[in-house]
């Protein structure tokens, strides 16, 4: 990335504008896609400025996106793509905005060739996850495998057994790299899906990486990271950009329903070329995640109803993301 980057500044020079990062399946490189606007562009702007309009729609998704705390170079990187798509709909040119910037694709439900190793720091839900996710694909009538690579958490695996009981799905335990390769191997063809926990690693520490790096090695995986909304954005970058570099490919953001502002999964997201695919709002194990599309984040990021309060996200009866309070007609 940071050599592509550099290519750009060569060919472009430094005023040019990041509108898309994208990385190849499989580690095999990266594809950036940039712009240089316009000088008229300058001109144009006064002139709309000047005829006593209003802002702009890509203006009010830039108050927007400092709100939801983005890193400025990520601000100005999505300002700039909602600004190129000329739409006057503010939520519409953020969704716009956000599909030219990232790639959203859900984690399947109903059978997957892989099974998806959830990765991620301690205490951000993996485990719940798990069972949320196995819980979807089992009331859509499949196979689900479940497998708990956790043996450094106390009772991690009492916890998730607790929901696959009620599940009726079997509890598989593994206890590192080679007995998860085995486990994998052993029950790959029984099941349409399989769902691997792991234990909390500490993305800053190289021992915890490299045991990671040793189970995503040793087993055909994907690994999904697995983060909190909420935190802080350049923290979350570097954790992003540490699960990255062993391999994780998409990220889950879960506690939408306890935060208010994106920008930390943004940001994490950015700086690995994660891919978005799901996201937990609420406790709920019965429809607890739902898939994210441009459309859905932009709804999420895009201010309310002047003098209304921005409502929480939580998961509905069918699984789809809702506000709560409900957001009225008209409100954003």
């Amino acid at each position: 990335m940071a050599e592509a980057m550099h290519l750009i500044r060569q060919e472009l020079g430094d005023d040019a504008v990041i509108v898309s990062t994208q990385r190849a399946a499989g580690g095999k490189g990266v594809r950036i896609t940039a712009a240089l606007e316009p000088e008229q562009d300058d001109d144009m702007t006064a002139g709309f400025q000047d005829d006593g309009t209003p802002s702009s729609s890509a203006d009010i998704v830039t108050s927007a996106l400092i709100e939801h705390n983005l890193p400025p170079r990520l601000v100005e990187q999505l300002s700039n793509a909602a600004r190129l798509t000329r739409n006057d709909d503010p939520e519409a040119a953020c969704a716009m905005a956000l599909e030219a910037s990232f790639v959203f694709a859900p984690l399947p439900d109903h059978g997957a060739p892989r099974p998806f190793l959830l990765i991620g720091p301690p205490g951000n839900g993996k485990s719940m996850t798990v069972a949320k996710l196995a819980a979807r694909s089992t009331m859509k009538g499949r196979r689900v495998g479940v497998i708990s690579a956790d043996n450094v958490r106390a009772g991690a695996n009492s916890q998730l057994a607790a929901f696959t009981s009620i599940l009726k799905i079997e509890l598989i335990s593994a206890r590192g790299p080679e007995t998860l390769q085995r486990a994998i191997s052993k029950c790959q063809a029984d099941y349409d899906i399989i769902f691997v926990d792991t234990p909390g690693l500490n993305p800053f520490k190289q021992s915890d990486l490299d045991y990671l790096a040793a189970m995503v090695e040793g087993a055909d995986v994907e690994p999904i990271l697995v983060l909190a909304a909420g935190g802080d954005p350049i923290e979350a970058a570097e954790i992003g950009a540490a699960f990255g570099s062993v391999g994780a490919t998409r990220l889950l953001a879960t506690r939408l329903d306890t935060t208010r502002r994106l920008g930390s999964i943004l940001a994490a997201a950015e700086a690995a070329s994660l891919m978005f695919c799901d996201v937990s709002a609420g406790a709920r194990v019965v429809n607890g995640v739902t898939a994210i599309s441009p459309a859905i984040m932009a709804r999420m990021i895009m201010p309310t109803e002047a003098g209304r309060t921005r409502p929480t996200i939580k998961c509905g009866d069918n699984g789809s993301l809702v506000a709560d309070p409900p957001v009225e007609a008209g409100q954003r």
